[in-house]
């Protein structure tokens, strides 16, 4: 029987009323002290018609931060701001889980707004520039190698996280483990240079990784902690070289404690069929990820290559994307200018469908 993105799916404890999922996005909108605004409450209730909503990266500590007005999920304040998201997406009938995102070394400290140190697997700088507060990509800091002793507790400070975001109401969480943030440092060894039980083979730089997702997962529940990669991606200075041997053993790991879904950025490699190694080694649900549409997405899912599928900028200018598909109606383009900027402009005031 053929299935359609409108037919409902259960990721884990998850019920999507549809397999159309929001990619999560960073927009540089939270307020002092990284709380949830206003703006962004009503901008995750607008697109509460998506099968599930996740959210930009919230970091779970204050050194997990790298990037300008990212949202945080380790204070009361913070917990409260979400709380009102959690609610406001559910009071539309929708569903939605937080990613949560470590940068380790890929920090600018001027975009933090306190002092606090940069911590990696080594003790390597992040190659790349990023946008400081001006939006002006600047040199990265540099970071302190994590000692091993760290490491449980560093765990523990996802954990708290989760527990958290549920507080606030969010269904479930989503590790972020791709775009060279630190869960990504960790896989790769392009970043990892460690010569302990965390570094070396591909085996060991996924220890820790899969010590997060266990903390996560006894934390709240596997069914409900999902977890994000993208093999092949080199952003953030991570080698692109040999994907499969780098995750193959994460995801098998991973694939063993009963996790919610995979979602998986697809790079289009040239040697790798990235979505059928995912199946070769992840028996549960799975999110594909990049520059899909309606009808690449469709083909996806009628294939069984994918449970559901994600989009991002559509959703940016499109925040009734799911009655837009549903009609055949033509989408609205981002002003990519204010992806990171202008508070409302290019935030909440996309309209709907006429």
């Amino acid at each position: 029987m053929s299935v359609s993105l409108f037919d409902p799916v259960q990721l884990g404890a998850l019920k999507l009323s549809n397999r159309i999922v929001m990619s999560p996005m960073t927009r540089d909108r939270a307020g002092p002290g990284d709380v949830p605004t206003a703006l962004m409450v009503d901008y995750y209730r607008q697109r509460a018609s998506a099968g599930l909503i996740v959210t930009e990266g919230a970091q779970p500590s204050l050194v997990g931060k790298g990037y300008w007005r990212t949202p945080g999920i380790h204070s009361p304040e913070q917990v409260a701001g979400w709380t009102k998201v959690a609610d406001a997406v559910h009071a539309e009938g929708g569903q939605i889980v937080m990613q949560m995102m470590h940068c380790g070394r890929v920090v600018v400290p001027a975009n933090r707004g306190f002092d606090a140190e940069i911590v990696a697997p080594s003790a390597l700088p992040c190659p790349d520039k990023v946008p400081g507060p001006d939006g002006v990509p600047v040199p990265t800091g540099e970071p302190r190698a994590l000692d091993a002793a760290e490491l449980p507790a560093l765990a523990e400070d996802y954990a708290l996280a989760a527990r958290n975001a549920r507080a606030a109401g969010i269904d479930g969480v989503e590790l972020h483990c791709s775009s060279g943030y630190l869960i990504n440092q960790f896989l790769n060894p392009a970043s990892n240079l460690r010569t302990d039980a965390f570094g070396g083979t591909a085996e060991n730089r996924a220890r820790f990784p899969l010590m997060v997702l266990q903390a996560m997962a006894d934390a709240i529940g596997a069914d409900r902690v999902g977890v994000r990669i993208s093999p092949g991606n080199p952003y953030n200075g991570m080698d692109p070289a040999d994907p499969s041997e780098t995750f193959a053993p994460f995801l098998d790991g991973a694939n063993a404690m009963g996790l919610a879904y995979l979602h998986v950025l697809d790079m289009g490699l040239a040697d790798l069929d990235t979505l059928g190694f995912c199946r070769a080694h992840w028996s549960g649900p799975i999110i594909a990820n990049n520059m899909l549409t309606l009808e690449s997405g469709t083909a996806l899912v009628e294939a069984g290559r994918a449970d559901a599928v994600s989009f991002g900028r559509a959703f940016i200018a499109n925040p009734d994307l799911v009655a837009r598909f549903k009609v055949g109606a033509a989408l609205a383009k981002p002003d990519y200018s204010l992806l990171y900027t202008g508070e409302e402009r290019g935030f909440t005031d996309y309209p709907p469908m006429g």
